[in-house]
């Protein structure tokens, strides 16, 4: 079976038991690593592996065709997007026509923003600029834009850029709903008609994960992108939670939140809830 996910710590800490066949009944698997942002384009162009990480952004556009596997993926507190701005402040309204920089227009991070925006900035935001993430900072710092949409790593370095943070998105949607953030989704084709097969091999491996999780640690920082250990475990026991192994009621409860009001938005093409179960 062919699987494509990030080499993240938490893509490889969660499959490293079925990659290794260390899973029982389940087939061997051909993986391909590839970031989030090539995954949800080859969704959308069913051009890629049967088994796929994409973004929860990006679900809607696929569900006909992916079913959306409830374990192996991420939802998370705690790890929201932020808004950058250079000249302090946090009322939202100081962003009323102001032009954004944002890594991307089809991510969860872009999607929270978005939703906040039409309820905080009455009079709604100016021009939204897509530009790679490394360059955010800078052109905020040096005035190029007048605030910053930023993820990952950022959250600990733009005090270094002379940056302050506007808003917490994470906070923001975790206060407004008590749910999660829905990250990263773990999807299937559905002309492989083995949903239920591939859900018990990948929950198995989490399973397997967090019993023996010294045994997935090489495998780790051999795709970890020069990552220190003590980074990895962080990255890891901030994504890898319970919904990792069961998305529940309230997982689904997430999800079903983030994506119906994005549709409400026109955000992402409206669909049937219902999908997301089936």
């Amino acid at each position: 079976m062919n699987i494509a996910f990030s080499p993240c710590p938490n893509d490889t800490f969660v499959f490293h038991a079925w990659v290794h066949g260390l899973i029982d009944g389940a087939p061997n698997l051909q993986v391909t690593y590839a970031d989030i942002d090539k995954t949800n384009y080859w969704a959308q162009d069913l051009e890629g592996p049967e088994v796929m990480k994409i973004s929860y952004a990006a679900l809607p556009y696929v569900l006909e065709d992916y079913a959306l596997i409830p374990c192996g993926g991420a939802l998370g507190r705690g790890c929201g997007p932020l808004v950058l701005t250079k000249n302090g402040g946090n009322e939202a309204q100081n962003l009323s026509g102001k032009t954004v920089a944002v890594p991307s227009d089809k991510s969860t991070a872009y999607m929270l923003f978005r939703l906040w925006a039409k309820q905080k900035v009455s009079e709604g935001v100016g021009e939204i600029v897509v530009m790679p993430f490394h360059e955010i900072m800078p052109a905020v710092r040096e005035g190029k834009v007048d605030a910053g949409l930023v993820i990952h790593e950022a959250r600990f370095t733009y005090k270094e850029y002379g940056l302050s943070k506007l808003v917490d998105l994470g906070d923001w949607w975790e206060e407004d709903t008590g749910f999660p953030i829905p990250l990263g989704a773990i999807i299937a084709k559905r002309t492989l008609g083995q949903k239920e097969e591939i859900t018990e091999w990948v929950k198995q491996s989490v399973d397997y994960a967090w019993k023996h999780p010294e045994e997935s640690t090489s495998y780790i920082m051999d795709h970890a992108q020069e990552m220190s250990i003590e980074v990895a475990r962080s990255h890891i026991n901030l994504y890898v939670n319970e919904f990792t192994r069961e998305l529940g009621e309230d997982g689904y409860a997430a999800i079903e939140s983030l994506l119906g009001r994005a549709a409400e938005e026109g955000l992402v093409p409206r669909f049937d809830l219902t999908m997301l179960r089936k």
